[in-house]
């Protein structure tokens, strides 16, 4: 199997949906830039130059890091959809893609949530949570080490899904999540968010306040989260990013200092059973009680010095 034969699988949703993401950050920074003009600053907290720039560097990043793994994991997805799946699911009818799309978006929700509550995962996973702004260009400041996403992917080719399938779907899912990265849009009808992951909803996961933390992992469906108890709705606008800020706008800091701190952890831990802790307990996993820090005994989150637009 050829680059050239598998490049047509990697071309999903996201490569088309490129210009869409640009054009959508333009009207939005206008929108920050008259809202300005006409002293209304009725929504939000706008741009910030250096926070955008990170997020587009990290974004552009991710996508050429994503392109390479997509074409490993389809040679070994593939080989195990052709000789090990026990049956194969048609690509063909309408109702393969419905399922596929449900299946795809629980395994999304399966992964984000080990992501937030597993600190090897989190790792990784904090760099597109460090930005204190919300808004279309957080939607692209994505991590660089997607580990995660291939272990939560693995059973579905042997669920007798197509690889290229899962592709096309997984990209229209983070297609539809980026329009949920925006303080422009309020709460929409109820039935809408009652199902779906809105703009709302995906404000609140990015929310630092301590009634905001771990909630909702949802990709396109919040339904998950109300069906698995980590459904949170928007009470307040949130404050953003970690609860201990990152201070910097790095990117390679931004993707890695969490890697860094774990490694000095696991380095310092006197047993075996603390440094599995540290690596496989939720973020601030403590060795002295063996239980998370308290949301509220973290730092506050203290936003950036910068003018925003």
């Amino acid at each position: 199997m050829s680059f050239a034969s598998v490049w047509p699988a990697l071309q999903n949703p996201i490569s088309y949906a490129i210009p869409v993401f640009f054009v959508c950050v333009g009207i939005e920074v206008a929108f920050y830039v008259w809202d300005a003009s006409h002293e209304a600053r009725a929504v939000g907290k706008g741009y910030l130059r250096a926070d955008s720039r990170a997020s587009l560097m990290m974004g552009t990043g991710a996508l050429f890091l994503m392109i390479g793994i997509k074409f490993v994991t389809l040679i070994a997805f593939s080989a195990l959809w052709v000789y090990a799946a026990p049956w194969h699911i048609p690509a063909s009818p309408w109702w393969s893609w419905l399922l596929i799309t449900l299946v795809v978006d629980l395994s999304w929700y399966c992964n984000h949530r080990f992501s937030h509550r597993v600190r090897i995962g989190w790792a990784g996973h904090q760099a597109h949570h460090s930005s204190e702004y919300f808004n279309f260009t957080t939607a692209l400041r994505q991590k660089w080490n997607p580990w995660s996403e291939v272990v939560f992917w693995l059973p579905l080719p042997l669920l007798g899904f197509q690889p290229k399938s899962i592709y096309v779907v997984f990209g229209a899912n983070l297609v539809y999540q980026f329009f949920s990265h925006t303080e422009t849009v309020p709460k929409l009808w109820k039935p809408v968010e009652f199902v779906f992951n809105t703009p709302s909803h995906h404000r609140v996961h990015h929310g630092s306040d301590p009634v905001y933390l771990d909630r909702n992992y949802g990709g396109i469906l919040i339904i998950w989260d109300r069906l698995l108890g980590t459904f949170q709705e928007e009470i307040h606008l949130p404050t953003y990013g970690l609860t201990t800020p990152v201070g910097s706008y790095n990117v390679l800091y931004l993707q890695y200092h969490e890697y860094g701190n774990l490694w000095r952890d696991v380095k310092t831990a006197t047993s075996l059973r603390d440094k599995l802790g540290y690596v496989f307990g939720p973020p601030g996993w403590n060795p002295a009680d063996g239980a998370p820090q308290l949301p509220g005994q973290k730092d506050p989150v203290r936003r950036p010095a910068g003018q925003a637009v």
